[in-house]
C-alpha cells in the first residue's frame, strides 16, 4: 500500500479552483456537513490522470493524499454538503434519503471547460445516514474504483475514481471489516429521486429552480425551448437509452437501478452488487438484494422507461398549467423512449457483428445469435471478441469453441457470412470495427472477488493494480495479461454480490 509522502521541504498547500455552483441553491437542497475525521488514513491509489484533466495541482495532492482524501483535511473553497434526495427503492417510495455516506467537497471545471462534482464516499455520518454509520469498507471502495474506471475505459458514461485510502478503523457490518473513502468524480450527483423529493412535498417552487439549474448545468441548449421542462424530459430520456444501450452491449449489469441511482447527467452511477455477464443469459442477477430479479439484465431497459416515468411525474406541474395536458406531453416521450433504446441497441448490436450498412432482417440475425448463445452457454464478452478475429479471417475454430457443442455455431456463421457478403468493408477494415466495439476484458466478477479478497485479507493491493492496468486499454489484445480474458473455472464463479452500505 502506498502512502503520502512527509518531506516537509518540499510541501505546499495544494490549491484547488472550487466553483461550488449546488452549495449556492437554497438550503432546503442540502445539509451542511464536514467529514468525521478518521484514524490513520492510508493512500491506496491516486488516479494523477483525472486530476490533471480535473485541474488539479497533482504534485501538492500527493504530499498530503491521505489526509484529504479522507477528509480529514479540507482544501481551501471547498464548501462539503450532504444532498437531499429521495426515490422508489425496488419500487418502494422513501420520501427521504440523501447522502447518507457521501459529501460532496465541491465542482470545479475541468481542462474541457466541463463542471465536475468531487465527492467522499464513506466519510461519516450526515443528517441522512438514517441510522447509518456513514462509512464504506475497502471491499466496496475497491470494487467502485475497478469498475467505474474500467467503465470509462469502455467508453460508457460513468462517474469517474479519483482516489481511496483506507481509514485505519473498522466498520462494522455481518463482520468487522477493513473502513476505506473513495473520492467520486461526477458531472453531477443530481437524480431522479432529487426531483422526487420536491415533488413529493408539493415543493413546486423548488422543482423549478432544481428543472432550471440541470438545464444550465447540462442541457444548456434546451433553455429557449418553448416547454423547456418537456425538452429536459425528453433529453434525460434520450441520455438514459443510449447508456442503458451501452450496458447491454458489454454484458453489464448495474443491480439497484432504483430512481436514486439514475443520474440526469445520464452517467453510470453507484456501483454497489453491479456485474458483468460471462454466459449470457438475459435473466441473469446478480445482486444479493433483488430477490425477484426487477434489476436482471434483459429488464434494464424497461426499468428505465420506469424510472423515467418516474422523473415525468415530478415535472407535470412544470410543463403545462393543465394536469391532463402535461400528462399527455410527458408520455409522449415516455412511450417514445422504447424507441430510442431499440433503435440505440440495435446500432451497436450491428457494429459487433460488423455490420455497416442496415438491412431489414438484421435484428432477426442478432436475436438469433444471441439465443444459440444462451441455449449453448456461450461467454457473452469472448463470443463477440472472437467473432471480430474470424471476421479476420482467422480460423473458426476458437469462436466455436465458445458453446457448449461446437457444431451448433454453424447454421448461424452461414447466414452471418451470407450478410457480410453484402456489407461494404473490407474484411481488414470491418474486424478492426469490430475490435473497437468488442472488448477483450471486462471486469470478470471472479477477479474483482479476488482483487478484494488480498486486499482484505492480506493488505494486498498487487491484483487490484493488475486489474486496473489491464482494464485501462479493454479493446487491445495485451497477451502479458491474457488470463485476464478469460471466463472463471467453475469452482471460481461468484453468483451474488453485495451492496456495500
Amino acid at each position: 500500500m502506498s502512502s503520502p509522502l512527509h518531506d516537509d521541504t518540499a510541501l505546499r498547500a495544494p490549491t484547488v479552483a472550487f466553483d461550488n455552483s449546488y452549495a449556492r441553491l437554497p438550503p432546503q437542497f442540502f445539509a451542511d456537513q464536514v467529514p468525521t475525521p478518521v484514524a490513520a488514513p492510508q493512500l491506496i491509489k491516486f488516479n494523477e490522470v483525472l486530476a490533471r484533466e480535473l485541474g488539479l495541482d497533482v504534485e501538492a495532492l500527493k504530499q498530503n493524499a491521505a489526509a484529504i482524501f479522507s477528509g480529514n483535511e479540507l482544501l481551501p473553497g471547498s464548501q462539503p454538503i450532504a444532498m437531499a434526495y429521495a426515490g422508489h427503492q425496488f419500487g418502494n417510495f422513501v420520501p427521504q434519503l440523501g447522502d447518507g455516506r457521501a459529501i460532496l467537497l465541491g465542482e470545479v471545471k475541468d481542462c474541457h471547460g466541463r463542471r465536475r462534482d468531487i465527492q467522499l464516499k464513506g466519510p461519516g455520518p450526515t443528517p441522512f445516514s438514517r441510522r447509518g454509520d456513514g462509512r464504506a469498507a475497502l471491499g466496496p471502495v475497491l470494487r467502485e474504483y475497478i469498475v467505474s474506471e474500467a467503465m470509462h475505459a469502455l467508453g460508457i458514461p460513468t462517474t469517474r475514481a479519483l482516489a481511496a485510502v483506507t481509514t485505519g478503523e473498522p466498520v462494522y457490518r455481518e463482520e468487522v471489516l477493513p473502513g476505506a473513502i473513495f473520492t467520486r468524480v461526477a458531472a453531477s450527483h443530481i437524480r431522479v429521486g432529487t426531483f422526487q423529493f420536491f415533488a413529493a412535498r408539493g415543493d413546486t417552487d423548488s422543482l423549478k429552480i432544481m428543472a432550471d439549474y440541470v438545464i444550465g448545468r447540462h442541457y444548456p441548449d434546451i433553455g429557449d425551448r418553448a416547454n423547456p421542462y418537456l425538452a429536459l424530459l425528453e433529453a434525460v430520456a434520450d441520455r438514459q437509452a443510449a447508456l442503458i444501450a451501452r450496458w447491454l452491449h458489454v454484458g453489464f449489469i448495474h443491480g439497484v437501478m432504483n430512481t436514486d441511482n439514475m443520474t440526469v447527467s445520464g452517467e453510470t452511477i453507484d456501483f454497489g452488487p453491479c456485474a458483468f455477464m460471462d454466459a449470457y443469459d438475459p435473466a441473469t442477477v446478480f445482486s444479493s438484494i433483488d430477490r425477484n430479479g426487477r434489476y436482471a439484465y434483459a429488464n434494464q431497459p424497461a426499468i428505465g422507461q420506469w424510472n423515467l416515468a418516474r422523473l415525468g411525474e415530478t415535472l407535470i406541474p412544470l410543463i403545462d398549467p393543465s394536469v391532463d395536458t402535461a400528462i399527455e406531453l410527458a408520455n409522449v416521450v415516455i412511450k417514445a423512449y422504447g424507441e430510442r433504446f431499440q433503435t440505440y441497441w440495435l446500432a451497436g448490436m450491428r457494429a459487433k457483428i460488423g455490420l455497416l450498412n442496415e438491412e431489414e432482417g438484421d435484428l432477426e440475425l442478432i436475436q438469433s445469435l444471441l439465443a444459440a448463445m444462451q441455449q449453448q452457454g456461450a461467454d457473452f464478452t469472448l463470443t463477440f471478441r472472437r467473432l471480430a478475429a474470424l471476421a479476420a479471417g482467422k480460423e473458426v475454430t476458437d469462436f466455436a469453441a465458445a458453446f457448449n457443442d461446437p457444431q451448433a455455431a454453424a447454421p448461424w456463421l452461414e447466414r452471418w457470412r451470407e450478410r457480410l457478403a453484402r456489407d461494404p468493408r473490407t474484411p481488414a477494415a470491418r474486424a478492426a470495427a469490430m475490435r473497437k466495439v468488442n472488448p477483450a476484458f471486462i471486469p470478470r466478477n471472479h477477479r474483482i472477488e479476488q482483487a478484494i479478497e488480498t486486499a482484505v485479507e492480506d493488505g494486498d493491493f498487487s491484483l487490484f493494480e493488475a486489474l486496473l492496468k489491464v482494464l485501462a486499454a479493454p479493446y487491445e489484445d495485451q497477451p502479458a495479461f491474457a488470463p485476464y480474458a478469460e471466463p472463471p473455472l467453475p469452482a471460481e464463479r461468484v453468483l451474488q454480490t453485495f451492496c456495500g452500505t
